[in-house]
C-alpha cells in the first residue's frame, strides 16, 4: 500500500518543482497536478508527486497520526 504523505511547501522554482518539508525532512516535489498550490500551502505528497492541496488541519491531523507509528515513518523517510 502507498500513502501521501503531507508536506509544507517551502519553495517554488520556475519549473514549479516544490522543495516541500515532510516530517522536518526537505525533499522535491512536482506540483503540476495541483496548479493552484502556492508557497506555505500544505499539499498530499505521493511518489514525487503533490496530488492535493489540504488545509493545514488536515496535514497536522495526518502528521500527528503518522507519529504515533516512528517505526513507519522511519522507514520512509529516515
Amino acid at each position: 500500500m502507498c500513502l501521501a504523505i503531507p508536506a509544507k511547501i517551502l519553495s517554488v522554482d520556475e519549473g514549479r518543482i516544490a522543495s516541500v518539508s515532510i516530517l522536518g525532512v526537505s525533499r522535491l516535489a512536482a506540483l503540476d497536478l495541483v496548479p493552484q498550490a502556492t508557497l506555505g500551502d500544505y499539499v498530499l505528497v505521493h511518489a514525487g508527486y503533490a496530488i492535493e492541496v489540504i488545509d493545514e488541519a488536515m496535514a497536522r491531523e495526518t502528521l500527528d497520526l503518522i507519529a504515533q507509528f516512528p517505526e513507519l515513518a522511519g522507514q520512509a523517510y529516515g
